[in-house]
C-alpha cells in the first residue's frame, strides 16, 4: 500500500522546514508533495531544498485547488495524507492518522486536535460545521474542521474530487458519509499557527463561516429533496 502526503502551503516559509522535516520521521509514506499556492516568499525554494516534490502554482488558488493539484500528482497512491504546512515538528504525530487507514479500520482518518492554547474566534464556525454535518448525516464531530486527514484514494475517486474554497473539509465529511465510507477522529498532539482576536483573524473566520454554510447549505437542500 503506497502513500502519498499532500501539504498545500502558502507563504510558509517560516514553518515549512520544520514541517517537512517532521514528516520524513513518518514512516510508511512513499511520497511527499508540496503544493505552492502562489506564495510570495520562500515556502516553494525551502521544500524543494527539503527533497520533496514541490508542484508550484502561479497564483494563489485557495486550498481547495491545491489538494486537488496535489491528488492529481498522486493519481497512483492508495492512501492520500492531507496536512497543513504550519503543523512545524507535530506533523511527526501524522503517523496516527495512517495507521486505521493502513490496517483496514476506516477509510478516512480525521486529526482531532488539544484545545488550543490561545482565544481565538467564539467558536462559530465550530458550531455551524458540527451542527450542518450533524444534520446531513447524523455524525456529532468534535473536529470537523480539521484539514489534517488520511483516507483511502477510493474515497476521494468516488466523490469525483474535492469542493471549493474553505468549506472542504465539512465537505468532504459529509460526501464521505453518504457515500458509505466509514469515518474515525483521532485524538494527536498537533498544533498550528493559530489566528488570533484581531482583524485579519475575524476577517479569515468571517469568510470561512461563509464558505462553510455554503457547502451545508447545498447539501442540507439536497439531502431534503432524495
Amino acid at each position: 500500500m503506497k502513500t502519498a502526503a499532500i501539504i498545500p502551503a502558502y507563504n510558509e516559509e517560516d514553518r515549512i522546514g520544520d514541517t517537512l522535516a517532521a514528516l520524513k520521521k513518518v514512516s510508511g509514506i512513499d511520497r511527499i508533495i508540496v503544493v505552492d499556492d502562489g506564495s510570495q516568499d520562500r515556502t516553494a525554494e525551502i521544500a524543494r531544498a527539503a527533497g520533496v516534490e514541490v508542484i508550484a502554482l502561479e497564483k494563489n488558488q485557495g486550498k481547495g485547488q491545491a489538494l486537488r493539484a496535489g491528488i492529481c500528482a498522486a493519481r497512483q497512491m492508495d492512501v492520500l495524507l492531507f496536512l497543513d504546512a504550519d503543523l512545524g515538528a507535530s506533523a511527526q504525530e501524522a503517523a496516527k492518522l495512517l495507521h486505521p487507514v493502513e490496517e483496514g479500520w476506516a477509510d478516512m482518518t480525521i486529526a482531532r486536535f488539544p484545545p488550543a492554547k490561545k482565544k481565538g474566534g467564539f467558536g462559530l464556525v465550530k458550531k455551524l460545521a458540527q451542527w450542518g454535518i450533524q444534520k446531513a448525516t447524523g455524525l456529532r464531530m468534535e473536529s470537523p474542521l480539521s484539514g489534517q486527514r488520511a483516507m483511502r484514494r477510493e474515497v476521494i475517486d468516488k466523490l469525483g474530487g474535492l469542493a471549493h474554497g474553505f468549506g472542504v473539509e465539512v465537505a468532504l465529511s459529509i460526501d464521505a458519509f453518504r457515500a458509505g465510507f466509514r469515518l474515525k477522529e483521532v485524538p494527536v498532539n498537533m498544533y498550528h499557527a493559530e489566528t488570533g482576536r484581531n482583524l485579519a483573524g475575524f476577517l479569515h473566520r468571517g469568510k470561512q463561516f461563509m464558505a462553510v454554510l455554503e457547502v451545508l447549505l447545498m447539501r442540507l437542500i439536497f439531502k431534503q429533496k432524495e
